[in-house]
């Protein structure tokens, strides 16, 4: 086997020669059955190579090798559809499938995507990266199968933590009734519903999914037709044994013919296990208990903190990190999110199970009582908030931006439309880099500034961040505090920082002619395009309710109003504006910018905001741009004496408003 390196990585691929030779699983498929157990063993070490340099979700993917080993080998993929939820586990059906020597692209511009996604391979037939989804793509897979008269498999791969999602259960729920070749297979890698895995187990699953007992089960169904009451009698006797034996009940009671439950890291059971249901026709429920970060020891020891890594070293597993550069806003939540519990009882903590994403590490194990993490069930979240809340509690939900995107008819309905008191601590808004479009919170603005009632607040700073939080909880209603992923500017923190005025912006630089109104996260990108403009730029602060005398007084004083959000541009923050002064008949030239109307790729962040126009140098041509198509004989950076009048009068109107 030559010594050559993966197309774009500086790994060589002699130390995995069965793994150099799959291109694709029919290669998989044309090796004998008993190498599969090398290919498993270079699957997991070629993955853990990648990741440590690239970074990534990695513990989910070592933990279902073998049951990918055994998916691609034994099923027809891709005529065969095989659907992963969430997708954090399909790292090594990536591999498999073709795109082995782009991995060390992983999660950076141009490069591969963290997630199956659909234009990148024909073997990702479904894009995902939100949890639950799988049975329900999967079940409208295999009708799409039935009604076009096509006989194949459809396959939902689901992990036992997107079990607990309400969608999963309506999807198990509909394809019972419905009659279809669907398989589901459970990836219990926590083992929370799974009794003790062995010999004797594995026998089970293989008995029950092998021929003699499907064709009795079957062939029982034929001979009792005409004698329902004997055949009601076999029928339940045969639920209780089973029963007895595995945690079949609730599966079979939906319809599903239930497998397992097995040991997914024994290739050859999962093989003999897969084969046999492959036989078999109707709703087939497989059960696969793995472990998170099998084979891997440091992820083993630690499966949460190797769910997604940075570049690690692949010998000690220690994670690179970069320089410090002081809190990121999670921290700040969940630092003010503890101090506010101790100074009031009435706190508690909901998140949706985020409690590392989201920063509630510390407030769970000081305040477990007041915590609640309710799984992956984010409409539940809100409603259980809003709930709360009517008894005199004071909930604080701790949600990323896309998966409050699930509960948006919670939120209208069961908080805003009571005006209850609920805290919304909305993490990851805005772009998010390596994730993708599928993590970024890309709509908030737009989607919460249509409700009653609710307050929406953006931070320009860690300060500010921490003073918001502060605000939305003594804001007797719903409010939302969004801020980024990541770093703020490096502004010093003061646990002190009273409530801000509900409404009032702040300007942050007096310029003349070109105002921009920033909001949250652009407000220093916004400062530094203003510097050689000679720009005014507006800390806006609020999205909702907006700032009216600062927005009059900025039209007043300048030739150009300009809004600036990290957030769609349909329906966000300048929209919000537009409205307002054409409510008011302010006649003024604005130019919104934002996201455009596209879903943005993984990068890095900042080559993200770049790509949109929205880094300094980006805002800076936009303004020069439309300056210069609107008033195409002046300059924009001739100050003129009256600049520093109407930089007076607007300084005073928002001194005044604050």
């Amino acid at each position: 086997m030559p010594d050559r390196p993966s197309s774009d990585t500086g790994i060589t691929l002699h130390r995995y020669p069965l793994l150099a030779s799959i291109n694709s699983p029919a290669d998989l498929r044309a090796l004998p059955e008993h190498l599969l157990p090398s290919v498993v063993n270079e699957l997991r070490g070629f993955l853990v190579d990648t990741v440590s340099q690239t970074g990534g979700h990695l513990a989910a993917g070592l933990g279902v090798v073998e049951l990918t080993v055994g998916l691609h080998y034994v099923f027809d993929t891709p005529e065969d559809r095989l659907v992963w939820d969430v997708g954090h586990q399909a790292y090594p059906h990536k591999i498999l499938t073709g795109r082995r020597d782009r991995m060390l692209s992983l999660r950076q511009k141009d490069g591969l995507s963290g997630f199956p996604k659909r234009c990148e391979s024909d073997y990702d037939c479904f894009g995902v990266g939100h949890s639950s989804t799988s049975i329900s793509a999967a079940l409208g897979m295999a009708l799409a199968a039935k009604q076009q008269g096509e006989q194949r498999d459809a396959v939902a791969v689901i992990g036992d933590g997107a079990l607990s999602a309400g969608m999963a259960f309506e999807a198990l729920n509909h394809a019972g009734s419905m009659d279809i070749d669907l398989v589901v297979i459970l990836n219990d890698n926590e083992m929370s519903i799974s009794p003790p895995v062995g010999a004797i187990t594995n026998h089970l699953a293989r008995l029950l999914s092998g021929k003699i007992y499907t064709t009795m089960r079957e062939g029982s169904k034929t001979a009792l037709r005409g004698m329902p009451q004997l055949r009601h009698l076999v029928g339940r006797w045969e639920e209780h044994m089973k029963g007895m034996l595995m945690p079949s009940t609730l599966f079979e009671e939906l319809g599903f013919n239930y497998i397992g439950p097995i040991d997914g890291h024994d290739v050859h059971s999962v093989i003999k296990t897969l084969r046999n249901i492959k036989e078999m026709r109707g709703q087939r429920f497989l059960h696969v208990v793995t472990q998170k970060g099998h084979g891997y020891e440091p992820a083993e020891g630690q499966p949460v903190t190797y769910h997604g890594v940075t570049p690690f070293d692949r010998r000690t597993g220690e994670l690179r990190k970069g320089a410090s550069k002081g809190p990121t806003y999670t921290q700040i939540f969940g630092s003010w999110l503890c101090d506010t519990a101790e100074a009031d009882p009435r706190l508690v903590g909901i998140t949706p199970a985020m409690c590392e994403g989201s920063g509630l590490t510390v407030f769970s194990k000081r305040f477990p009582e007041r915590f609640f993490d309710v799984g992956i069930a984010e409409q539940h979240a809100v409603t259980l908030a809003a709930g709360m809340a009517c008894e005199g509690v004071k909930p604080v939900v701790a949600i990323y931006s896309s998966f409050l995107q699930r509960a948006y008819d919670q939120l209208i309905h069961d908080v805003c439309l009571q005006g209850l008191d609920v805290t919304f601590a909305v993490d990851r808004g805005g772009l998010v880099g390596a994730d993708g479009a599928t993590h970024a919170g890309s709509f908030d603005l737009s989607f919460g500034r249509p409700l009653p009632k609710l307050v929406i607040m953006a931070p320009a700073h860690e300060n500010e961040c921490r003073a918001m939080l502060r605000t939305a909880y003594e804001y007797p209603g719903p409010a939302m505090v969004r801020y980024p992923r990541g770093n703020g500017p490096g502004v010093a923190i003061d646990p002190e920082t009273p409530a801000l005025p509900i409404g009032r912006g702040e300007i942050v630089r007096q310029g003349s002619r070109v105002a921009l109104l920033a909001f949250g996260s652009m407000v220093t990108p916004a400062s530094k395009a203003a510097e050689p403009l000679d720009a005014t730029v507006a800390n806006m602060r609020f999205v909702k309710p907006l700032d009216g005398p600062l927005i009059r007084a900025l039209a007043e004083g300048h030739d150009l109003l300009v809004t600036v959000e990290e957030n769609s541009v349909a329906g966000g923050a300048g929209s919000g504006v537009a409205e307002w002064l054409a409510a008011e008949g302010i006649d003024i030239p604005c130019v919104h910018l934002g996201l455009p109307d596209r879903y943005i790729d993984h990068a890095e962040h900042a080559q993200q905001l770049a790509a949109c126009g929205l880094d300094a140098e980006g805002i800076r041509a936009s303004v020069r741009d439309a300056y210069g198509l609107r008033f195409p004989d002046r300059d924009l950076l001739e100050v003129a004496n009256a600049g520093s009048a109407v930089g007076a009068r607007v300084r005073h109107q928002s001194a005044g408003a604050a």
